[in-house]
């Protein structure tokens, strides 16, 4: 293939991209601080009364609240102090500059300074934020904030626990209205076991790398590691596919957007092990190196940027809890055991290599005698 085509695909792929990223909703990125997972399941009860065009779920975990209004009206979020917050409709949506919620809510912990001119009491500045007919926000009603947990949970840590119901209101054309949910409390699992899995995982992918490498099981083992890289390589994936989507990510456009604006070291580290496990399992010359530098990347930046999610009972993918332990542990396994496995063939080459340096020499002097 040519330079000159080569280029063309290039400039063609990123077009592709910037038109992708273009066209998605701008709320699809993450929030700046989306946990790695928690305690507390946030709960969605219904829309009150019916509203048929508004829809309501949790996402990130339950961090942030998302709300999709498909009416021709547009409806109010109400803020902590009976003002008008958000404003979403046909038209987008709409912040109230006024509004303390406005500045509480930018962060999960509502630690925001609020600014002089914020004052609930005073008519509404709205600010458009958004172009589409979804916002997502944190609320602080929706979210358990105090330093440390409920009452009901210090007495029984081990069991589940209903911590409080929730509301927040809403105001549209049709009257007032609210959404109606609950909080609770969810024993955290031990992390643990999945550790073990993991250490156990890894040191036995990487005693492979203890077979003669030049031999028939060396190179066997070779192609083994990479597919088991390979492996970890589609389990960072999956993570960073599954944590754009807990984050509201809906359509190819706005699923890469959240791709490269939320998890995207997990996501490369991924791609680079799928393709240092594929050149492995080819046996092509050279195959340690990257199969040693894809590994190290996958257990860290898949494997322990991830490791909360083992011991979170709520965590952001939208799996099952124990689907997104499994691909951690497989991220680490695999990361980490196809590390230690190269370094050890690498170290081995290294080491015959020195040894036939002086063979070489003596060879060659005797020649000349």
């Amino acid at each position: 293939m040519s330079r000159a085509l080569l280029t063309r695909a290039g400039l063609l792929l990123a077009g592709l991209v910037t038109t992708l990223i273009a066209t998605a909703a701008p709320a699809v990125a993450h929030g700046a601080d989306a946990p790695n997972g928690t305690d507390y399941r946030v709960e969605i009860g219904a829309v009150a009364p019916d509203r048929p065009h508004l829809s309501v779920r949790v996402i990130e975990a339950g961090a942030r609240l998302e709300l999709t209004n498909t009416g021709d009206q547009p409806v109010e979020v109400i803020g902590y102090s009976g003002e008008p917050y958000l404003r979403v409709g046909p038209d987008g949506v709409y912040e109230n500059l006024r509004s303390p919620a406005t500045y509480l809510n930018r962060t999960i912990a509502g630690e925001t300074v609020l600014p002089p001119e914020v004052d609930p009491a005073a008519a509404p500045q709205w600010r458009r934020v958004e172009s589409g007919s979804t916002a997502r926000w944190h609320d602080q009603r929706a979210l358990w904030r105090e330093a440390g947990p409920p009452a009901q949970v210090r007495a029984a840590p081990d069991r589940e626990h209903r911590v409080r119901d929730w509301v927040v209101p809403l105001r549209d054309p049709d009257g007032p209205a609210e959404i109606r949910g609950s909080l609770h409390w969810v024993p955290p699992p031990d992390a643990y076991p999945w550790w073990v899995v993991a250490v156990v995982g890894a040191l036995a992918a990487g005693a492979l790398g203890l077979l003669p490498a030049a031999s028939a099981p060396g190179r066997r083992a070779l192609a083994g590691l990479g597919g088991l890289l390979a492996v970890g390589g589609v389990a960072a994936v999956l993570l960073a596919v599954g944590r754009t989507l807990d984050a509201g990510a809906t359509g190819v456009g706005a699923m890469l957007l959240g791709l490269l604006t939320g998890p995207v070291w997990t996501l490369l580290s991924g791609l680079g092990a799928l393709a240092a496990g594929g050149w492995a399992v080819r046996r092509r010359t050279g195959a340690d190196f990257p199969l040693a530098l894809a590994g190290a990347c996958l257990a860290l930046f898949a494997g322990v940027t991830n490791a909360a999610l083992l011991a979170r009972s709520v965590v952001p993918v939208p799996w099952p809890p124990t689907l997104a332990r499994v691909l951690v542990v497989l991220a680490v396994g695999a990361g980490a055991g196809a590390l230690a496995a190269a370094v050890l063939r690498l170290h081995a080459a290294g080491r015959a290599a020195t040894r036939s340096v002086p063979v070489a020499v003596a060879t060659v002097s005797s020649e000349r005698d």
